[in-house]
């Protein structure tokens, strides 16, 4: 039983580099939302639903604006991907991943130039949707008893165009909520904000997002420690245990209040990014913004 456990698990993580390993122009919204519905083996355990342009602008009273600002600029369509897995029994808890899944990351207006930039790289900034469909793959097969999980990613590329997002627009998140876009380059948290506020609209009241948020956490931490922001701490210590058992170092990263100030704007509620010092910090309180009371994150 302990081989064939470890062997799904391992089909998922294969999944999940194979995915991150794939060129931008293979890897597109539309490839990830067909290897998702791939998953779904007709069992009635995995269900998945992908949402166009046009349906994202239509969901709730605002529609997702802040994602689809980040989307318009590119050729390709956007995908809105969902997928959930049903248990069999009773459901005792509702759990959502949320994955960055920007499958190339230009910078936008603000394109990412110069030594250090890493634009011949960023196809690399959908690992965060890698890793939820990878875990989507693996929790499919290994069909946990009595929690529903919700695999959710706003897949979509960020590129300079006539119709890309500007510094200085403002956006409406689908909870209404407004951002002054300062930086374009900051565009994985628009995606992630909408995704969240989705998740939570599906009664999840735990939610995981798993993004390469910002290049201030690597100037923290370096190549080979990810950083922790949450809300719970009962989350974060079960999220530290499960790292320490997978053999990948975590480190929490604190939710400092009083660099939330940073994210002032005069003309919205929030901006999108916050001053140089502390970026990674302000990253974390700005997706903090989206989760409602009561739901860890």
């Amino acid at each position: 039983a302990a081989v064939a456990h470890g062997a799904k698990v391992a089909a998922g993580v294969r999944a999940a580099l194979e995915l991150v390993n794939a060129p931008p122009n293979v890897a597109t919204p539309s490839f990830l939302a067909s290897f998702c519905r791939g998953l779904d083996d007709g069992s009635g355990r995995l269900r998945v639903d992908v949402l166009d342009a046009e349906a994202c602008a239509a969901y709730g009273d605002h529609g997702m604006g802040l994602y689809l600002g980040v989307a318009r600029g590119s050729s390709e369509p956007p995908r809105f991907i969902h997928a959930t897995y049903s248990p069999a029994g009773p459901v005792r808890q509702r759990i959502a991943l949320v994955g960055k899944g920007v499958t190339f990351d230009s910078g936008g207006i603000n394109i990412k130039v110069g030594d250090g930039s890493l634009i011949e790289l960023m196809k690399f900034d959908m690992g965060g949707a890698a890793a939820v469909l990878g875990a989507a793959k693996a929790i499919a097969a290994i069909q946990p008893d009595h929690v529903e999980v919700h695999f959710i990613v706003a897949a979509c590329e960020n590129m300079p165009s006539g119709h890309a997002m500007r510094p200085g627009d403002v956006l409406r998140a689908s909870d209404g909520t407004t951002v002054e876009v300062n930086n374009t380059d900051a565009e994985g948290r628009l995606t992630l904000a909408d995704a969240m506020i989705f998740a939570q609209d599906r009664g999840c009241k735990e939610v995981i997002d798993v993004a390469t948020l910002t290049g201030a956490c690597i100037i923290a931490l370096g190549d080979d420690v990810a950083g922790l922001f949450a809300r719970s701490p009962e989350m974060a210590a079960d999220l530290e245990a499960a790292a320490a058992r997978a053999g990948e170092p975590f480190w929490r990263l604190p939710l400092h209040r009083r660099y939330k100030s940073g994210l002032d704007s005069p003309v919205a509620d929030l901006r999108n990014t916050g001053p140089r010092p502390g970026g990674a910090l302000t990253a974390g309180l700005f997706l903090e913004a989206f989760v409602r009371d009561g739901v860890k994150w």
